[in-house]
């Protein structure tokens, strides 16, 4: 997803073929994508018969954007000339750990861009693409008639979200318009209760689209609340307003919700002051501190307030 524009970049401007290689989670994402040529996928390791498959190819070059042992291995088998992305690791450790933060004022996607600069490439001002096939519907589906506001409940780890009595409460504030919770089968539940407990304007489709049918409502709706998570890099994609939460993590990572050049319609909100923020790059699936006040103190006024204006 936030390789997009390198993507688009590398083809429109070398009109080079481009294969990309990614676990079979990100299947769905990576075929709709008209940019790429061929597309490789694994499980958790890359196999020797895929290994044997890539080696065939002999590849003019390979350009590494998780750059970790894996790809490490990879390139060294490939024997082709390479170009590596910069994690930032030590920046990132030093301000999960020290609180020090000496990291570049620059999205992740520019990060990406140059790890291609080299080739001649640059960032064409576009944002992220996100392509939904044809053969994605709703059809089956209700939403609300009235504009409505899309909530991405979920996140992959427990202190990136709202904890459930926080988000019942969020939504209550959120009366005045429909909200549409959205999120995967593990918070279909919680989606249920929550949309029980806040009201009639609640509407729950957690667990039941997939990934590109929850882009089609996010493209329905009037804008978008999220946690730090793949579903606020898709409603950026689709040039949607975003309200995002951080809990954990922290914006400074380089991970805010990313739109083309001159158009910003994000509003970050967190918790400020804390000295124990971020906890984490990637976060737990509980509070180290046992307080979880990243979350739990969250202004929800405040995120009322940013939706409403």
């Amino acid at each position: 997803m936030l390789s997009s524009p390198v993507v688009r970049c590398l083809k429109k401007q070398l009109g080079a073929e481009l294969h990309f290689l990614s676990k079979a989670a990100f299947r769905p994402i990576l075929e709709a994508n008209p940019y790429l040529d061929k597309t490789f996928f694994f499980q958790k390791e890359i196999s020797p018969a895929l290994l044997a498959e890539l080696k065939a190819e002999q590849y003019d070059a390979v350009i590494d954007l998780h750059h970790n042992l894996r790809t490490l291995r990879l390139k060294w088998s490939l024997g082709r000339p390479s170009r590596s992305f910069d994690k930032l690791n030590f920046q990132k450790w030093l301000l999960v750990r020290l609180g020090i933060n000496i990291l570049p004022k620059k999205h992740i996607v520019e990060r990406y861009m140059a790890t291609v600069a080299s080739l001649g490439v640059a960032y064409d001002g576009d944002g992220l693409d996100y392509f939904i096939p044809n053969s994605s519907h709703l059809n089956d589906f209700e939403l609300p008639k009235s504009p409505f506001i899309s909530f991405a409940i979920g996140a992959t780890y427990a202190t990136k979200r709202l904890p459930e009595d926080k988000l019942i409460a969020l939504c209550r504030l959120l009366a005045n318009q429909p909200v549409v919770l959205l999120g995967g089968p593990s918070e279909a539940d919680m989606g249920e209760r929550i949309a029980k407990a806040a009201g009639a304007h609640v509407w729950n489709l957690c667990g039941a689209l997939s990934l590109h049918q929850s882009a089609l409502v996010l493209q329905k709706s009037q804008q978008v609340i999220s946690h730090d998570t793949g579903l606020m890099h898709i409603a950026a994609a689709l040039r949607k307003p975003i309200v995002s939460l951080w809990g954990s993590t922290t914006p400074d990572f380089g991970m805010w919700p990313f739109y083309p050049t001159n158009m910003e319609a994000n509003t970050s909100l967190k918790v400020d002051g804390l000295k124990c923020q971020p906890c984490s790059k990637i976060g737990f699936n509980q509070c180290p501190k046992g307080h979880f006040k990243c979350m739990r103190e969250l202004d929800l006024q405040a995120v009322q307030k940013s939706v409403q204006s």
